[in-house]
């Protein structure tokens, strides 16, 4: 749609307003919203059909979660479908990046949605293999960094950037896919291990999705870039509008997931997003800011690790439970004042991560 619009745009000074990658990203965020909304219903009434019984209930988790029995799962699909199309509208298809990001996004949605299925027709908690998962989950970030490293010119594409420092890099050479490789999947994991109360997962992945498209944006413009002492990453600026679709998408999705949820997102959704997010930092240059703006998603991880760990070498537990939302709701918080608190600490993590632009 955007190649026809932009030939209009040669007859007509009217239509140049849909070649500003500004005007774009506002339009995909109304228009993946409006999907999510006017076709989420019939997909959750679908889903419940499907899936009967919903998502298993962690037996041994909060007694409050038992009462969500029979509330279906796979609502990212609502959010990928939403993302999709709003970007294929909106976006410039012939850009390297914003198709290796969807690779993610889409990859990491399907090995999501197996998982899901395994758990709601066998009704366990458990899904496929974790070390088959992280496999495929790691081919496929491998093989979207491969394609992004291809662009750009070098060294820039097979380095690490650090914020704080103007122009110095670390150029890693063909271990930069293993390393990038290794930051999507985390990423992925890290947002699906985070997704476990109502609303607690999308609200802050729609704040990163935020951070990241506006750091897309800055990146993919050498003025900016230039101004801000950044890198500058040509094409980048269109992940903005991939950005865009996930904040209206998201926005549909709470509409329906606000407590008490209506549909989970579940790993469908938990995985492919958190890539997503991962993919982006990966394209823009800043990936050690990601691990700042998701700084939830960071420490949602490392409790779920530490817990492990302390329990296998000691025998002994760090938190009540894991991952550590779980924690503070055992220690009395109700399940909105976890939700809640842990997104203003999504919103502070995000502003510290956007001032990095700056300090240099």
């Amino acid at each position: 749609m955007l190649t026809l619009l932009g030939q209009f745009a040669d007859h007509s000074p009217a239509f140049n307003v849909f070649r500003y990658i500004t005007f774009r990203t506002g339009a995909a965020t109304i228009t993946a919203m409006l999907f999510v909304f006017l076709f989420g219903p019939a997909m959750i009434q679908m889903l419940r059909l499907k899936q009967g019984r919903g998502q298993p209930i962690r037996a041994d988790g909060p007694q409050t979660h038992l009462a969500k029995a029979g509330t279906p799962t796979m609502g990212g699909l609502m959010i990928m479908t939403g993302v999709l199309v709003s970007t294929l509208i909106w976006g410039n298809l012939q850009s390297i990046y914003v198709w290796s990001v969807l690779l993610v996004t889409v990859g990491f949605g399907l090995i999501g949605f197996y998982d899901d299925y395994l758990k709601v027709t066998k009704a366990t908690e458990r899904g496929f293999s974790a070390k088959a998962r992280l496999g495929l989950e790691f081919l496929i970030a491998a093989v979207a960094v491969f394609v992004m490293t291809r662009a750009g010119d070098r060294p820039l594409p097979m380095s690490l950037a650090f914020p704080f420092v103007k122009s110095w890099v670390l150029n890693l050479g063909l271990f930069f896919i293993v390393f990038a490789g290794f930051v999507v999947v985390a990423a992925g994991n890290a947002v699906n291990l985070t997704d476990g109360l109502d609303g607690l997962a999308i609200v802050p992945v729609m704040i990163a999705a935020a951070s990241l498209g506006m750091i897309a944006y800055l990146s993919g413009n050498s003025v900016f870039a230039d101004y801000l002492q950044i890198h500058y990453v040509p094409g980048t600026g269109e992940l903005s509008v991939l950005c865009g679709a996930l904040i209206g998408a998201g926005l549909g999705f709470l509409w329906f997931n606000a407590p008490p949820a209506a549909i989970f997102m579940g790993d469908t959704g938990s995985l492919a997003l958190g890539g997503l997010l991962g993919a982006i930092a990966v394209a823009t240059k800043h990936e050690i800011v990601l691990a700042i703006i998701g700084g939830l998603f960071v420490v949602e991880a490392l409790s779920v690790i530490i817990q492990v760990g302390s329990y296998k070498l000691t025998g002994k537990r760090v938190f009540r439970m894991a991952p550590i939302h779980h924690h503070f709701e055992q220690l009395g918080w109700t399940e909105p004042q976890v939700v809640i608190r842990f997104w203003i600490v999504a919103v502070i993590l995000a502003l510290i991560g956007l001032s990095t632009l700056k300090l240099r």
